[in-house]
């Protein structure tokens, strides 16, 4: 397989690293509007090709699949592009800015019949995979409570760097920057690592946004930090389950934490995953009498960018997909209006 990258910009290496690293496939060019980055990009990874716009590469097109890490609101534009191209298409996430966008890149790539997947990165954890296993086979019964958190602390500690000075992090305080804040950038996630570890879709959502005042006039040079901070979500699942889901850039502490707890009238599991490593804890038949938790160990799984490359190979889409990406922001999308409105919302 060769693979084209669109957007250089930071996540693009890992990209070119993971693609680079698969057996068969190779880097063949990158796309990017800022020389300097796409010059850099490419002497780092080695690719041959650079490219200063979508059609110098079209008109090239001697690459049979796109890796799209493009800003969220250039996902739409060039995805559609490279499906009339009849290019697969791995795209980072959000698959779009909007549910509507969203399903028309669904359709299109669906009808071309081209394999189309989205880079929800939280699949790539074992211990979630285990845990959607043990779920799905009715270990712990029928599930009836789901908990899900991410937590960051960016916005209390300066371990990834000083937002309050540099712009890679107060865009994304910023919504005339193109930021919907916490809900936009890590709500896909969250609601990702909740459905997939229950194994059930959202059939209902309420969603509370909150953001808090973090400068004088809410304002530091050219960004008005209006974009929200954190987000609690009260959700029904499509079997009757309640789910509560929550994130926040004020979790004092947790640099990158994602938490999963989902309980049912025979069991329980939880997953933990932090940038330092991930842990999954069972409570299964007669230890849920007992309240005796025990750690399971589990092996790697294939990440998102082999699925894609075997998908590619197989002819056959694998998840996460266009479409699972287009249902969840869709939930993201009502959660917004249900902020507003102050009130539930159906999902279908």
């Amino acid at each position: 397989m060769r693979l084209l990258i669109l957007g250089t910009g930071s996540m693009a290496n890992q990209h070119a690293k993971n693609f680079g690293a698969a057996s068969g496939v190779t880097v063949v060019g990158g796309v990017d509007v800022v020389p300097e980055r796409l010059e850099a990009f490419c002497a780092e990874h080695k690719i041959g090709k650079g490219f200063s716009s979508l059609d110098d590469a079209f008109a090239w097109n001697e690459f049979d699949a796109v890796a799209n890490v493009t800003p969220d609101a250039i996902h739409h534009p060039t995805t559609l592009r490279a499906i009339a191209a009849g290019k697969h298409v791995f795209c980072e996430k959000p698959l779009a800015t909007d549910y509507a966008k969203a399903m028309e890149m669904t359709e299109v790539a669906e009808a071309a019949g081209l394999v189309n997947m989205v880079n929800l990165t939280y699949r790539n954890v074992a211990q979630l995979q285990k845990a959607r296993e043990i779920v799905t086979s009715g270990q712990i019964g029928n599930v009836k409570h789901v908990e899900a958190s991410y937590l960051q602390s960016w916005l209390v500690s300066k371990a990834w760097g000083d937002w309050r000075t540099e712009s890679q992090w107060l865009w994304r305080l910023s919504k005339k920057h193109g930021s919907n804040g916490t809900l936009g950038d890590i709500g896909i996630h969250i609601l990702d690592f909740a459905s997939y570890g229950a194994g059930l879709e959202i059939d209902h959502v309420f969603a509370r946004l909150k953001t808090f005042d973090k400068a004088p006039g809410n304002k530091i040079g050219e960004y008005e930090l209006d974009a929200n901070d954190s987000f609690a979500m009260a959700v029904d699942f499509d079997n009757g389950a309640l789910g509560v889901i929550h994130a926040t850039r004020w979790a004092t502490g947790h640099f990158n934490e994602l938490r999963l707890r989902v309980y049912g009238e025979k069991g329980g599991v939880e997953v933990q995953h932090r940038h330092t490593g991930s842990q999954l804890r069972v409570v299964l038949g007669d230890d849920a009498e007992t309240g005796t938790w025990k750690e399971v160990d589990v092996p790697p799984v294939p990440t998102n960018y082999q699925r894609f490359v075997e998908a590619v190979r197989a002819g056959k889409n694998q998840e996460p997909s266009f479409r699972h990406a287009a249902n969840l922001q869709k939930v993201l999308d009502l959660a917004a209006v249900t902020d507003r409105e102050r009130r539930e919302l159906p999902t279908h």
